[in-house]
């Protein structure tokens, strides 16, 4: 009974709370540094839910580690709705595989609010290759050996492509980059062949006919490159490689804001203008429910964990 009581203190308490959510500034920490696209939607956010709900949403920049420095403050900060922070593929999907000892984790140290947008990986190559669709990169690499560029070891780009290494037997040599320019340099240069971005790493460049896109790694094509096919519909089912950019809370914040935050960002991805800035960003919207998100990091930190393990890849 003591328990019980309890229990419905806390409840009345955390509603009471809610009622009055927000009462002073709210930070959202950003794992990444400025002008990035995880910084730059993180102001989206911030200017949207400031003017709905009347007090000023302050971002805060944490890089480091991969995001991992500001994403394990977002975890340790106090759960009453005063701290977010962007969650995003790296630090909450593929970092719990690639790190032995991450100081936070994915699912039980937070409260997913909602994914903004997507975008995926795009195998590309450059204008000068004479690859000119996946079939023919596949059918070279089963006879001999094909380099491929990345952002470094353990990022998104090569997962991606060890992922396709797993599922088409082609021989792929990594050749790991320091970032995504260092590595498409060399792509355009031809000094390697061939590299998987995310769509806005590489979109002004497709656009001005520099690189060739051989597909996309998500289950439906690109509204910004409906001409190219799925890497899913070439031949692989199921394939997918997405980057992701959410918005979550420190684990135990109360459902009452956790709701309120849900609907003001849903609110705001549907905005027409808010809509057009993603695109800018090349990353399509989402806007979901908490349950949904919450899902969908699951799916993820289960599809990047497969494939870091099959690269046998570790920074640690």
């Amino acid at each position: 009974m003591r328990m019980l009581c309890a229990a419905i203190a806390f409840g009345v308490a955390a509603a009471a709370a809610a009622q009055g959510y927000p009462a002073k500034p709210v930070r959202i920490i950003s794992p990444f540094p400025p002008g990035q696209a995880t910084d730059i939607m993180a102001r989206l956010v911030a200017e949207n839910l400031a003017r709905a709900l009347g007090q000023p949403f302050l971002v805060e920049n944490r890089a480091g580690a991969g995001g991992a420095l500001g994403t394990e403050a977002a975890a340790k900060a106090a759960p009453d709705g005063y701290t977010l922070a962007m969650g995003t593929v790296g630090p909450l999907a593929i970092s719990p595989a690639l790190y032995s000892k991450l100081p936070y984790d994915p699912v039980r140290d937070f409260a997913p609010i909602s994914n903004l947008g997507l975008t995926p990986q795009t195998l590309v190559v450059s204008t000068a290759s004479d690859l000119r669709s996946l079939r023919d990169l596949v059918e070279r690499a089963r006879t001999k050996p094909v380099d491929y560029a990345s952002s470094g070891n353990g990022s998104a780009s090569h997962l991606a492509m060890e992922m396709l290494r797993s599922a088409s037997g082609a021989q792929l040599n990594h050749v790991p980059f320091k970032g995504s320019s260092d590595a498409q340099i060399q792509v355009l240069a031809g000094r390697v062949e061939i590299m998987f971005d995310a769509i806005p790493g590489v979109a002004a460049q497709i656009k001005a006919g520099k690189l060739r896109a051989l597909g996309i790694a998500s289950p439906q094509r690109s509204p910004y490159f409906p001409d190219v096919p799925t890497i899913a519909e070439q031949g692989y089912p199921g394939f997918a490689a997405v980057g992701w950019i959410g918005i979550v809370a420190p684990a135990r914040t109360p459902d009452a804001i956790l709701d309120r935050l849900n609907a003001e960002v849903r609110r705001a991805i549907a905005q027409p203008e808010v809509k057009e800035r993603l695109a800018a960003l090349s990353f399509l919207p989402v806007g979901d429910s908490r349950e949904q998100f919450a899902a969908y990091i699951r799916e993820e930190v289960a599809r990047w964990a497969k494939a870091v393990k099959e690269s046998g890849a570790t920074v640690d």
